[in-house]
């Protein structure tokens, strides 16, 4: 699914990751070397390496159940 969001900061795409545990997609994240920017309502707004501003939220449309991508952070 995409969705179109008018965006206040540089950038010219904003993607949000759904994740049913905030705390340790962040951390993985961070782990890449994204940085957390702002904790807002219940999301994350972080910061790639390369500037991009993208956030974190829980999952939007229900339970992710087998309809998630899941990262081992291995390999």
């Amino acid at each position: 699914m995409v969705l179109v969001q008018k965006v206040d900061h540089p950038g010219r795409i904003h993607l949000d990751i759904e994740s049913d545990d905030l705390e340790a997609e962040v951390k993985r994240l961070e782990a890449l070397g994204a940085k957390r920017v702002e904790f807002i309502k219940r999301w994350w707004v972080m910061e790639a390496p390369t500037g991009q501003r993208f956030c974190v939220v829980r999952p939007q449309r229900g339970p992710l159940e087998s309809r998630a991508n899941e990262w081992s952070g291995e390999g």
